[in-house]
């Protein structure tokens, strides 16, 4: 564990590096840096107001605490005594309007620039400090806090070699820039530290998990730096995610490395108006119990397991061809598109299981005049002159596909209902997916939300999609409820409970009529 920070001297006043040997605890804390009139102190006016937050950041870096700083401490974390080592790993569960991406953005200048990295780094290497989030834009909020930092502060303005705009780099050969919520963009780099913002809300269109995946790729980048710090924040959601484990495992637990803080908005940032959050608790009790009260909800879950939805996965298969005297079924879920996604799904029945053959989205910006020319010479080539439709389309598209020959009828259930019969399916194996990560995570990403009233409702996220999901969800569900007649010739011999045998068998089938895509 690395000793405290010390801040940078000119060249004749800093001592000669000894090769892997830890800074020492020369001169000022990030406390006092904040005090001072000629580094921070311009940034917090007002103390008072942030006395919490003071009290987090000198627990985050093992400083003595005041009387005040101890209680504070001791509220937000459960815990008793105090860190005595700088810590490697904080989560900050906070309510919105709190000022985390103010302080991220202190941590983050604070540790790259008040650190000397030099000896950890090859030549021609750089440290680099992260900020990710869900987004790019929401990520350059924190990087706007920190040029304002760096350029307002003439000891640090003067350690800005480059400045873009997405990041800034200094000349201690350390980079603060941002990211985002990608375990591909991540990698390859040696991080100084890497701070993920508004985690509990990541949304990923190839991820269902796209937190923990972040996470896996970045602690490797942070090894080789003995004090590399991971700074995870965010107001809390549904009680999952590694948000929710991080708290589970480490909230309250004493002489614990691993730091969890814990306040809500009022705790953290008392000026904001106490009449919002009324507002907000009056409107909606759980919502407003997370957003300002930093609790994580009771009321939603996660609607379908990865088990369950992998065990129906076709591994390796993305789309299977039309095949001459199979009955097909299409589900379209239109949007006019310029926000959601147009998409389509068309599967058939084969020995009680629905089977799934194909799959179209198209994204927003496009005509649907145009996508529903393209998904009605595809209906044409499956045999399909008839399909059912999410019902909240309106008209258009009732008028849209007759045009090219194709009955479109709406669904007589919401999205929620298709869901909720779609579930059996999958989990007593009624279906065979194909293996489309979008699919799968959209599916992974449904929640079943209890509203005030008791009826529950599955939907996804606040930032997901379920475009896809809510196409094939119509098909499979469709099928269910039609039986179809085949040859005699595939008609099953031996142990119908057999989900393996019959996996086989429609493998088997498919195989033979050539028409099998991988």
């Amino acid at each position: 564990m690395a000793s405290r920070p010390r801040i940078r001297l000119t060249e004749d006043e800093r001592p000669t590096p000894r090769k892997r040997i830890e800074p020492k605890p020369v001169g000022a804390t990030i406390l006092d840096a904040i005090g001072d009139p000629l580094v921070f102190r311009p940034f917090f006016k007002d103390h008072n107001t942030w006395a919490t937050w003071f009290a987090i950041l000198a627990a985050i870096f093992a400083l003595p605490m005041t009387a005040e700083q101890l209680a504070a401490y001791q509220q937000v974390t459960g815990r008793k005594e105090p860190p005595t080592d700088i810590a490697k790993e904080v989560w900050l569960v906070i309510g919105r309007r709190g000022g985390k991406s103010r302080i991220l953005a202190l941590i983050a200048v604070w540790l790259a620039c008040f650190f000397d990295y030099t000896e950890y780094l090859a030549p021609g290497e750089r440290g680099t400090v992260q900020v990710i989030a869900s987004d790019r834009k929401q990520a350059k909020t924190i990087l706007r806090y920190v040029k304002a930092l760096l350029s307002h502060v003439p000891m640090l303005k003067r350690m800005i070699d480059g400045d873009t705009a997405e990041g800034v780099s200094l000349t201690n050969n350390v980079t603060i820039e941002v990211a985002t919520a990608s375990f591909r963009s991540v990698r390859g780099f040696t991080l100084v530290a890497a701070l993920l913002d508004e985690l509990a809300f990541w949304q990923t269109e190839d991820s269902a998990n796209p937190d923990t995946e972040v996470l896996n790729a970045i602690r490797p980048g942070m090894a080789t730096i003995p004090n590399a710090m991971l700074l995870c924040a965010s107001s809390p959601y549904a009680r999952k995610g590694a948000l929710y484990s991080a708290f589970k495992a480490h909230y309250g637990k004493e002489a614990d490395p691993i730091l969890v803080f814990q306040a809500d908005t009022k705790t953290v940032n008392p000026v904001v108006d106490q009449k919002v959050i009324d507002d907000a608790y009056e409107a909606d009790p759980a919502s407003a119990s997370a957003e300002y009260g930093a609790q994580f909800r009771n009321d939603i879950e996660s609607f379908i397991s990865r088990e369950a939805v992998d065990a129906v996965v076709s591994t390796g298969t993305f789309e299977r061809a039309p095949i001459t005297g199979v009955k097909y079924s299409g589900f379209a879920d239109p949007s006019g598109g310029s926000a959601d996604s147009f998409t389509l799904a068309i599967a058939h029945e084969f020995e009680g299981v629905g089977v799934l053959d194909c799959i179209r989205e198209r994204k927003p910006p496009f005509s649907p005049e145009d996508v529903v020319s393209e998904y009605s010479t595809l209906l044409k080539s499956y045999g399909i002159n008839k399909i059912i439709g999410d019902r909240y389309a309106g008209i258009f598209p009732v008028e849209l596909f007759r045009k090219h020959g194709i009955t479109y009828e709406q669904a007589a259930k919401p999205k929620s209902d298709l869901y909720r019969e779609a579930l059996p399916l999958i989990n007593s194996r009624k279906c065979d997916l194909l293996d489309d990560a979008k699919l799968v995570a959209q599916l992974l990403g449904l929640e079943r939300r209890t509203a005030r009233s008791g009826k529950d409702s599955i939907d996804h996220a606040p930032t997901g999609k379920d475009d896809v999901a809510n196409a094939v969800a119509g098909v499979l569900t469709n099928l269910s409820t039609r039986k179809y007649k085949y040859d005699a010739s595939l008609a099953w011999v031996g142990n119908s409970s057999s989900d393996e045998w019959r996996r086989s068998r429609l493998h088997q089938y498919v195989n033979s009529a050539g028409r099998y895509f991988r």
